[in-house]
């Protein structure tokens, strides 16, 4: 796999979650439709395709994890970037800030915001 040049776009993490979640759901779907045309019930088919679909997912769909992982890498550092950017403000370091402040949403941060209160 090649790593992506800077004017291409990637697609964000939300929007990969999302590709990967409805890939997984319709492999589901579409073993749990196999199965009833078997003349398997419902809620088995269902049951049966849950378990199978998840192997299944880690081979198919192999290329969308990695995507996945990648937005979820690119997503941790700028969050880390962005932490380390309000630390540095907050200890009067602006210097070198380079991200801007945006706010987290990571527990673990509003955790350490409660304590300085």
């Amino acid at each position: 796999m090649t790593t992506p040049t800077p004017t291409e776009r990637q697609p964000g993490l939300a929007a990969t979650v999302a590709l990967y979640t409805a890939a997984r759901v319709a492999l589901v779907a579409l073993i749990t439709a196999l199965l009833m045309v078997a003349g398997v019930p419902f809620v088995i088919a269902l049951l049966v395709a849950l378990i199978v679909a998840l192997p299944l997912s880690m081979v198919l769909f192999r290329g969308l994890r990695a995507r996945l992982d990648s937005a979820l890498a690119t997503a941790r550092e700028r969050r880390s970037r962005e932490r380390e950017a309000l630390r540095a403000r907050l200890r009067g370091d602006d210097a070198d800030v380079e991200a801007p402040l945006v706010a987290s949403d990571e527990p673990s941060d509003r955790e350490a915001d409660r304590g300085q209160q």
